[in-house]
């Protein structure tokens, strides 16, 4: 292991809201990003040797980045560039791939910038995922409008966004565009707000991703699919896959995305990191190095 990034998954699995699906044993090393070099590999490996840079996701069931070495596997693996640093690569799998996702099933999104162009909302746009969302977005055919802390407001509007606004503010708090527009999709970052703020704000089939969903979101989109309901609130079930995260490392190494990082950590004060993860309020990813 070279480098790990803390995701709020990793917190969630801590506070026990997956049991008991995950942890499948204690005791349980955190960890579902990772960038390092390969020390070892299993009989069956065929596209990669000792010495080879990686990128992978530890995935939930094993996790480990927390640690000297870490076991990953080889479907959810790919090769690192010499242009993407350690602390690069671990910071993008999860967050990166979760902003991805939510653009992917963006109907009409597309990074070709062809078609019509979107109206996003991005909340919590200084954070992990966020920060990856605008940028993915603006390299795709879609108008961004963001939503962050007063201190962050000039790091958003640099990542590429249109619009920023302070989430404090009156406008902030009832997620208004500061140029009137109704969003096609939000992709939701931050918590706190009910489906009551989202729904006026939304064009006539706009869809809110939420990426991290409570049992009151699965409800509320299963309530919308029975009454046939056009605008929805869309839980976010992602499946790390590796080519989508080889396509996301592609855009790194060319420049396209950049990762933001709030802060690193020797692994001797990994708790340090977790306590900053538990805050809520970082700027970007958490990293940790061994």
């Amino acid at each position: 292991m070279e480098a790990t990034s803390i995701n709020p998954f990793d917190l969630r699995i801590q506070k026990g809201i997956v049991w008991p699906f995950l942890p499948r044993k204690f005791p349980h090393i955190p960890g579902i990003d990772a960038a390092g070099e390969v020390f070892e590999v299993g009989s069956g490996v065929k596209n990669f040797k000792a010495g080879d840079k990686v990128v992978a996701v530890l995935f939930n069931i094993c996790g480990g980045g927390l640690a000297e070495f870490a076991v990953a596997k080889e479907n959810l693996t790919v090769s690192r560039p010499p242009e993407v640093t350690a602390f690069q690569g671990a910071a993008l799998p999860i967050a990166g791939l979760a902003a991805h996702e939510c653009l992917l099933r963006t109907p009409g999104f597309n990074y070709e910038k062809t078609g019509q162009q979107l109206n996003l909302l991005i909340t919590a746009a200084s954070g992990g995922v966020g920060q990856y969302a605008v940028q993915l977005a603006k390299l795709g055919n879609a108008h961004v409008t963001a939503t962050c802390g007063a201190r962050n407001l000039d790091l958003v509007k640099s990542l590429g966004a249109d619009e920023v606004i302070d989430y404090k503010t009156p406008d902030g708090a009832a997620l208004k565009s500061p140029s009137g527009r109704k969003y096609d999709a939000v992709i939701h970052c931050a918590t706190g707000f009910p489906w009551s703020t989202f729904k006026p704000n939304l064009s006539t089939n706009g869809k809110v991703f939420d990426i991290t969903p409570t049992p009151s979101v699965f409800m509320t989109n299963a309530l919308q699919k029975l009454t046939f309901s056009k605008k929805q609130l869309v839980p976010l079930l992602m499946t790390p896959k590796k080519e989508k995260l080889d396509f996301l490392l592609n855009f790194v190494k060319e420049g396209k995305i950049k990762a933001v990082v709030d802060s690193i950590h020797p692994l001797s004060k990994a708790e340090e990191a977790w306590a900053k993860s538990i805050d809520g309020h970082a700027t970007g990813k958490i990293i940790v190095e061994p």
